[in-house]
Parts: C-alpha cells; sequence; structure tokens
C-alpha cells in the first residue's frame, strides 16, 4: 500500500532514535522512496551512514552538503514528498514546528510541505505531559498534523509512562490506513 510512495523521514534527537533504523527498514519493504533527515542531535544517537544504507539515499542533515555549495532544497524536498513523518519527534522540534521556527533543514522542510505530516513523539513522562508540549500538540492537529500519540512503558529514565514512542511497525500502519480508502490506495 505504499509502494512508490515518496516518505521523509526525520529524526530527532532522542534515545527513540535507534527506531528509525527499523522504521526506514519497513518503509523501504512496503516499497516506499525514503528520504532521511537528521537532526544535528540526532547523529548522536544514530549514525547516518545506518541510514543511509538502509534508506539506499543519503542522509541529509543540513541545508550546504559540502564546500562547493551544493545544497539541500528544502522547497523541493517539501513538494517531492508524499509524507512527512517525523519520528521520533523531541519536545524541541514539536515546539520549533508548532511556533513557525525555521533553524535546520527538518523544520525547513516541515514549513515547505504540501504533504500530510505525522509526528511520533518521543520524551519523559513529565516531558510528554507538560501543559507547554500538550498546547504544542494541539497546535499542530489545529494546522492538520496527525499526531502518533506515544505508548506508555518504561522509559529511558526509568520512569513507566507515557513517552515511548510508537513501534515502528504501528508508525507503518498507520501510513498504509491514511493512504487506503475503503480498499483503494489514494
Amino acid at each position: 500500500m505504499l509502494r512508490d510512495k515518496k516518505i521523509i523521514v526525520g529524526v530527532c534527537g532522542s534515545i527513540a532514535a535507534y527506531k528509525a533504523a527499523v522504521l526506514v527498514r519497513e518503509l523501504i519493504k512496503a516499497e516506499a522512496e525514503v528520504q532521511v533527515i537528521l537532526t544535528t542531535s540526532a547523529s548522536a544517537f544514530i549514525t547516518p551512514l545506518t541510514l543511509a544504507t538502509l534508506s539506499k539515499r543519503p542522509v541529509l542533515s543540513n541545508f550546504v552538503q559540502d564546500e562547493r555549495g551544493v545544497w539541500s532544497n528544502h522547497v523541493e524536498l517539501g513538494l517531492w514528498a508524499d509524507a512527512l513523518v517525523i519520528a521520533p519527534a523531541s519536545a524541541n522540534t514539536v515546539a520549533k514546528f508548532a511556533g513557525g521556527f525555521c533553524d535546520n533543514l527538518l523544520s525547513a522542510v516541515y514549513l515547505s510541505a504540501r504533504c500530510p505530516v505525522f509526528l511520533a513523539p518521543a520524551m519523559d513522562l513529565d516531558m510528554y505531559r507538560h501543559p507547554a508540549v500538550q498546547a504544542n500538540f494541539t497546535k499542530l492537529r489545529g494546522y492538520g498534523n496527525h499526531i502518533i500519540e506515544a505508548t506508555h512503558g518504561e522509559l529511558a529514565s526509568g520512569l513507566v509512562g507515557q513517552g515511548r514512542m510508537a513501534e515502528p511497525e504501528e508508525i507503518v500502519q498507520v501510513l498504509q490506513n491514511f493512504f487506503t480508502d475503503s480498499g483503494k490506495i489514494v
């Protein structure tokens, strides 16, 4: 159901970034074309090489790719995509998107995208429940974005509660459901 769909996977700084590798692999198995955009802080949790190998495309992180002036055109990327999936979506990136801040490639692509946007947040229990974060989710829903709720479980901090990023298979299922309308691919 995702055959030939062009999906940008944005990966933010979170311990859940390791799940992005499984997500990319599952999307490729579903025959989607995948372009990964990695925030600077995400590269502390997962390497571009891992994600490039799985997606079969170079991972993008910055506007300018090299000293020759080759750049990642955020407008072109935003128009290319059939879906933008942010997984994991950190509290920082959620706030940037909700506020319209644009200080990195991922947020520029988000603001340029004409496709549906899906955010799979991952953060600690108290961060997830914080009124500011919840208000940002409400804003993002108001903009037409889809929030794939974090699940309940043991968190990296050792606390137990809501904040775990949805499993990659669940995210793929959400996308498949979105692109299917009564058995017809839309």
